[in-house]
């Protein structure tokens, strides 16, 4: 998206922002927020003083004009969704309000590990709408009829062997899917988790990169070697997207995937391996410590807003993201489509666990991720699948590319990670690492 459409959805939101009474919220464009606009009709009956405008945008775009918007303070939005990456960072830099008592529905009842993603120096900066994990996908069908048993909590050494027995290239199966287009939010979101799992990390507690270590040797090699040898062709041009068309096809045998898409592979209306679809914790290896992403889009309140609205704000954040909004989703349309990846009480609901079989590896997951400790040994930066830091970004996505030219054999693992490590060293030295 280009910077000049990217100010074009901004302008979009400048008539119904000049009124004090209209709240312009930007979310990102998917089924939750979808119903979350739907619902929100009650809000507006509930508060006729306030109206909402929405502006529900793709992944990308939304980035893009959500850091256009708080980088110029242009208040054209009002509350914003945006992922646990940003939080800290622009907490830090001044750019978000904090999210007090009076905008959090029971802040007890939020995940550990979430609140802790969306805290800086002590104070929450964002409100958890929806979150999610990852987890190992896998046939249960294919295991079976190979003889296989699938451990609850693998290694990558386990899904290795399993993957070489369950390749199946004659039957279209293939023994393995795992995401291959490059990008910090692509590739490196996997691999990150893999390099944790093998003992290594982004950067040392002096702020060097890692990529020349054995950590990341190990496993970025059975990351390459995996999707090689019994991956989909072409593995380096698939996404999350693209890997879970391919799972919902029954194209793959497993898929270390996000908590998000069991929702999706287990309703047969959306996947034809519904009733044969079983769960594991995502692998580790040499630890378990960082081998589980965390993810959430959550709701904040740019500094720039104008302070008519506030008060508007927080009330709508208040009840967008509470335990009430939850409840009432569920008796509409049941809990089978409640966000998830937030609160307690949403596992503990008899009906939600009837409805998700999934919803106890998710659990799991998000609970066992602490972005406070996600590496074996120290490190200096907030984070799992990512490092909290603004440089991260297009470290993420140079070294993504590189990998995804090893996977492509166009470079070998040691090239790769040599070149990563060099532009790591370049960015973060631009950056005046370390602080």
């Amino acid at each position: 998206m280009t910077l000049r459409l990217v100010l074009g959805v901004l302008a979009l939101c400048t008539a119904a922002s000049a009124h004090a009474g209209t709240l312009v919220i930007a979310t990102v464009d998917n089924d939750d927020t979808s119903r979350l606009r739907s619902m929100s009709r009650a809000f507006e009956d509930e508060n006729p003083d306030i109206r909402l405008r929405w502006v529900l945008l793709d992944a990308k775009v939304l980035r893009r004009a959500a850091s256009a918007e708080i980088q110029t303070q242009a208040a054209q939005f009002d509350v914003m969704m945006i992922g646990n990456y940003k939080v800290p960072i622009w907490a830090e830099r001044g750019w978000l309000k904090p999210i007090g008592p009076e905008t959090v529905d029971d802040a007890q009842d939020l995940l550990p590990s979430v609140r802790d993603s969306l805290t800086h120096r002590r104070e929450l900066y964002a409100a958890p709408f929806a979150g999610e994990g990852s987890l190992l996908l896998y046939r249960k069908d294919l295991m079976q009829k190979a003889g296989l048993t699938m451990p609850d909590r693998p290694t990558w050494t386990e899904i290795a062997a399993f993957a070489a027995r369950l390749h199946d290239p004659a039957n279209s199966v293939h023994g393995i899917c795992l995401r291959g287009s490059p990008g910090w939010i692509e590739n490196m979101t996997l691999v990150t988790t893999m390099v944790n799992a093998f003992g290594g990390q982004w950067f040392d507690m002096r702020w060097r990169p890692q990529l020349d270590s054995l950590p990341w040797k190990k496993a970025v090699d059975m990351y390459v070697g995996l999707l090689t040898r019994f991956g989909p062709p072409d593995a380096a041009k698939l996404g999350h997207e693209e890997n879970l068309a391919l799972f919902a096809a029954g194209r793959c045998a497993l898929w270390v995937g996000t908590t998000a898409a069991a929702k999706v592979l287990t309703n047969p209306e959306s996947s034809t391996v519904a009733n044969d679809l079983g769960f594991a914790a995502a692998p580790s290896e040499v630890t378990a410590r960082g081998a589980h992403r965390l993810w959430t889009w959550s709701l904040v309140i740019p500094r720039g807003i104008d302070p008519a609205r506030e008060a508007a704000a927080r009330k709508f954040i208040r009840w967008a993201t509470s335990r009430d909004y939850a409840a009432r989703l569920a008796a509409e349309q049941g809990w089978g489509v409640v966000p998830t990846g937030t609160r307690r009480s949403t596992y503990a609901q008899p009906e939600f666990q009837r409805m998700a079989p999934w919803g106890r590896f998710e659990l799991e997951a998000i609970l066992s991720s602490d972005p406070n400790d996600a590496t074996l040994l120290p490190s200096p930066y907030l984070g799992i699948q990512f490092a909290a830091i603004p440089e991260f970004m297009l470290i993420g996505d140079e070294v993504g590319k590189l990998i995804a030219q090893a996977l492509s054999g166009k470079l070998t693992v040691e090239e790769a990670l040599a070149r990563g490590q060099d532009a790591a060293q370049r960015s973060l030295a631009r950056g005046g690492y370390p602080k």
